[in-house]
């Protein structure tokens, strides 16, 4: 299986480097893991709502040329289902007997586009809260491997 992390914005500090690093090693066991750093549009000063929305759909375009055709697409965003642990772990595995990639799509500070929404085959949700992206790429990259641990039966959940 093929898991793309597909974001917006680059890490730039050590401490979520090193966290990446480490789940991206963990996850090797299980699939193969390409995180795409996608660069954030320029915002202007004092921004209108009409230059974020520019901001949006730039960034969007910039997500859905990195979505192959045949690809489960998983949006994060405020919006999404809520799902636990195991029914992440469900959703991949029933995901991997139809599809080789699934992409995972991380937006920036302003949010998806609508056109990367209506792509997404689901939208989740880590709650109501709002996590810095670098700390949701962590988040993510956890629930993944917890997932694939869930799924081969193996310690760790618990």
């Amino acid at each position: 299986m093929n898991i793309n992390v597909i974001c917006i914005g680059k890490l730039k500090e050590k401490y979520w480097t090193a966290a990446i690093d480490e789940y991206s090693k963990r996850l090797g066991r299980f699939c193969t893991l390409r995180i795409h750093e996608l660069p954030e549009a320029k915002l202007p000063k004092n921004a209108s709502a009409a230059d974020e929305a520019k901001v949006i759909e730039k960034e969007g375009e910039e997500i859905l040329a990195r979505i192959g055709d045949g690809d489960y697409v998983v949006a994060l965003e405020v919006e999404g289902k809520l799902l636990s642990s195991e029914e992440l772990a469900k959703q991949i595995n029933k995901v991997s007997f139809g599809h080789s990639s699934i992409d995972f799509i991380i937006g920036g500070s302003l949010g998806l586009s609508n056109k990367v929404k209506s792509r997404a085959d689901i939208g989740i949700s880590f709650g109501k809260i709002t996590l810095p992206h670098q700390l949701a790429r962590v988040v993510l990259l956890e629930q993944i491997y917890r997932a694939y641990k869930i799924n081969n039966n193996e310690t760790y959940h618990k």
